[in-house]
């Protein structure tokens, strides 16, 4: 897969790091836990959706764009490195955030990314739950154009063909790095939402014939309808890349038992992994996406799973800023 032939604008911090979490492993009793850092992709704090918006900006870019509409929940990481990315291009920015959650709770509604939504200048606009966010996205662009705009729309979590090219190049990375320090992955496990990452994912690997094998855990929907609406993505970015008909449905696989009451909503198992991951191995998750994630992973674990001398990839998808709206959370005195 020859990458270069799409438009592409390089800003992110890559290679990210591929680490061991010996701490976490050893706690848990095993299998091996390995951790990509994508985290640390270096734009706005980093984030997941660094690696697709090098890709979608290329192709604003390459359509004369000059603004930028994308949406997501409230405290949405990919709206924050949109912003980032908008303002650092001098491109205008619009972000519509729908209220998934119906929290009244101050921090979640304007600390976290909604603050560094403000600071990196994006104009803000607040929907209810359950609003066609296309549509209104695709009614902001009609009125842009009218002003004489040239906006570029980009769906929510970057997840279309486009975007998804950014987690065919992790896959590629990911490969490269074990191969180089003689590392056999057994499974890459990481939080799947929008579809992108885990798209990207899985044709990344599948293309290469690396059979590493992929599994989501869902943060909102329920397991069929994740694993349709990641494996039409997948299909489409085959095709997107020339390879079509690569993706077979068994290579997509999620786990939504650990969604909880609902998107954005965090969970026990949630709140305790953020927890473990802190206390063991400094690392920061987020309560809505990477924690849960990493809750599946972990009760997987306690479950049997996995055998104990498995090599597990983990793919922290970033958004550990989004855990100052989320104050109330966690169960913590005052200090004195």
């Amino acid at each position: 897969m020859h990458l270069s032939r799409f438009p592409r604008i390089r800003f992110a911090h890559l290679s990210t790091p591929l680490e061991p979490m010996a701490n976490l492993s050893k706690l848990l009793g095993g299998p091996n836990l390995w951790i990509k850092r994508d985290d640390c992709t270096g734009l706005a704090g980093g984030g997941n959706k660094t690696r697709k918006l090098e890709f979608l900006m290329g192709d604003a870019v390459q359509k004369g764009a000059d603004t930028i509409i994308t949406q997501g929940a409230t405290q949405s990481n990919h709206a924050r490195q949109t912003a980032a990315i908008a303002t650092k291009m001098g491109m205008e920015c619009h972000i519509l955030l729908e209220d998934r959650t119906g929290s009244k709770d101050i921090e979640y509604n304007y600390n976290g990314n909604v603050l560094l939504d403000q600071l990196f200048g994006a104009s803000l606009s607040q929907f209810p739950a359950n609003t066609d966010m296309n549509l209104a996205m695709a009614e902001l662009a009609e009125k842009l154009k009218a002003q004489g705009k040239k906006p570029y729309i980009i769906p929510g979590g970057g997840s279309n063909v486009v975007g998804a090219l950014g987690y065919v190049n992790a896959a590629l990375e990911i490969l490269g790095q074990a191969n180089d320090m003689g590392l056999r992955i057994d499974k890459v496990v990481h939080a799947t939402g929008s579809t992108g990452t885990q798209a990207g994912l899985v044709t990344g690997f599948v293309a290469s014939n690396s059979l590493i094998p992929v599994l989501g855990i869902g943060v909102r929907a329920a397991r069929e309808a994740q694993e349709a609406n990641v494996f039409k993505l997948a299909e489409q970015t085959a095709i997107h890349l020339g390879i079509e008909g690569v993706v077979k449905r068994e290579h997509v696989v999620a786990n939504c038992d650990y969604v909880g009451a609902g998107y954005g909503i965090p969970t026990p198992g949630g709140i305790e992994a953020i927890e473990l991951f802190a206390r063991t191995e400094s690392i920061l998750l987020d309560p809505v996406y990477s924690a849960k994630g990493a809750a599946g992973l972990i009760d997987l674990i306690r479950k049997g799973h996995f055998k104990k001398d498995d090599n597990i990839v983990f793919v922290h998808t970033g958004g550990s800023q989004a855990l100052f709206g989320y104050r109330n959370a966690f169960d913590y005195p005052n200090y004195r």
